[in-house]
């Protein structure tokens, strides 16, 4: 017997019904109200960096696979560059995307899970660029035993900067051009490897001098913290740079792969100052301690002013809590974009080839042939109904010229009529129009006579019309009224 009153149809009948949207949410909401934060383990597989900034990738062990999202600033922050097959500990909240049904972690913070595993990653990197020859002695040149420019490649708000110019201004001063950069985190490897080439590049007389010399520096670290200087673009811009280069990055103990490819090795960046000119003189200023205790006071003056910033920060929402969701879909609808032209486009190609074999030439052929045909045949037709139609026009144009002869006026002149105009040419019809005296023109069927009028007003009465005569020395005829 069932424990429940009701049947599973009246059950499902009295359930709640959510909308997929809501019931999402519902999910999401349940996942990240009951787990929080969590710190895992895993190796990472499926790295990728979309357009936007943001990383996408998953981690997995022997058994399961867990997606991961590392928002573009978080991203930024890291001090090594992650790969497929490196081992990391990550930390962060679970949540959902409801747009593929997945759960997945959005990573705060992410570190190598020990050293051992960064430290293979750098032994195979390694091998491989000494297989190259980057690291060959022979390629390495001397340096200039007292350049008159040094160019520095490191962050100009470091210690490193300062330890440089004041060992360089207690040896022997000279002109120094800084290019300042990274020396840590997301991108720092790209502009290393940039300052590199662009000290390189820059033309000989130009508007600021071509250095002689080039010293690469940071201040020490973990290996994580100066990893940026184990990337193949900086080592190789190492080895490409066609000016003398000093690696001085970390302390004595710490060895970056830029230290095998550059021309001298400096244990620290005062180490390098000193290898790039010569002694002048031992000199100690009381200054130099003065100075050190400023910066002091003004990196304790920014750190409690940080401090305190971060503190009223934390009581605000996370911009990117409010964006994640729609970057998130924005990043897989940008994904599944390229996918759909491409199947568009394929599906235009397929169309076009399908008409295409409908062109066949026989079949052109034919509809001109049956085309052809047709013309004759209408061309034979046309000539029949043109002569049908020339004959009726030529039939109607006789009856219409015998018409016009039958009401001819000349056709009454033949019969022994004439036409009398006055002297305007205008026809008389009445002989009440005529004056005494007017001139007259007489139209018979040969010709034309000229006459005077004798009488006029009311006509005389008719009387038997007299034939005309007409003499042989007398060209005019007598009227007929």
């Amino acid at each position: 017997m069932s424990d429940y009153p009701y049947s599973a149809e009246q059950q499902s009948s009295n359930a709640p019904e959510f909308t997929v949207s809501e019931l999402s949410i519902s999910l999401k909401r349940f996942v990240e109200e009951n787990f929080g934060y969590v710190r895992v383990r895993g190796e990472i597989s499926g790295f990728k960096r979309a357009a936007s900034g943001h990383v996408y990738l998953a981690l997995k062990d022997e058994k399961s696979v867990l997606d991961g999202v590392m928002w573009k600033g978080t991203a930024g922050r890291l001090n090594f560059r992650p790969e497929d097959g490196l081992e990391v500990i990550c930390t962060g909240k679970l949540t959902t995307y409801p747009g593929r049904s997945k759960y997945q972690i959005v990573i705060d913070r992410m570190e190598p899970a020990g050293a051992g595993a960064l430290m293979a990653l750098l032994e195979e990197r390694k091998k491989k660029l000494a297989a190259e020859g980057l690291f060959d002695p022979a390629r390495k040149k001397p340096l200039p035993y007292l350049p008159e420019v040094i160019g520095v490649v490191t962050s100009p708000t470091g210690a490193v900067i300062r330890d440089i110019l004041h060992r360089l201004h207690d040896r022997f001063p000279r002109r120094v051009l800084v290019w300042p950069v990274l020396v840590q985190g997301e991108g720092a490897a790209d502009q290393v490897a940039e300052a590199i080439r662009g000290f390189n590049e820059m033309p000989e007389g130009g508007a600021l001098p071509r250095p002689d010399v080039l010293i690469v520096a940071r201040g020490g670290g973990s290996l994580e913290d100066l990893w940026s200087f184990n990337e193949e673009q900086v080592v190789r811009a190492a080895a490409e740079s066609r000016i003398p280069l000093i690696s001085a990055v970390g302390h004595e103990t710490d060895t970056t792969l830029i230290d095998y490819a550059s021309d001298r090795r400096a244990p620290t960046p005062t180490a390098a100052a000193e290898m790039a000119v010569p002694v002048r003189a031992d000199l100690v200023y009381t200054v130099e301690d003065l100075a050190a205790q400023q910066n002091r006071a003004v990196q304790r003056l920014v750190t409690e002013r940080r401090q305190r910033l971060e503190g009223l920060g934390r009581g605000l929402p996370k911009p990117q809590d409010l964006l994640s969701l729609s970057q998130q879909k924005f990043d897989d609808i940008s994904e599944r974009l390229p996918r759909a032209l491409k199947h568009l486009s394929e599906r235009q190609q397929l169309r076009l080839a399908t008409v295409s074999q409908r062109l066949r030439s026989d079949i052109l052929v034919r509809d001109i042939k049956r085309q052809n045909e047709r013309v004759g045949d209408l061309g034979l037709r046309l000539n029949r109904a043109a002569a049908r139609q020339l004959e009726q026009h030529r039939r109607a144009l006789e009856s219409s010229t015998r018409l016009f002869d039958s009401l001819n006026y000349k056709r009454v002149l033949d019969r022994g009529y004439a036409v009398i105009r006055d002297a305007d040419g205008t026809a008389v019809t009445a002989a009440e129009a005529v004056k005494p005296g007017d001139g007259l023109d007489i139209e018979f069927r040969d010709g034309h006579v000229a006459a005077r009028a004798e009488g006029g007003g009311t006509p005389p009465k008719p009387q038997k019309p007299k034939k005309a005569i007409k003499s042989a020395d007398d060209d005019r005829q007598e009227t007929l009224f």
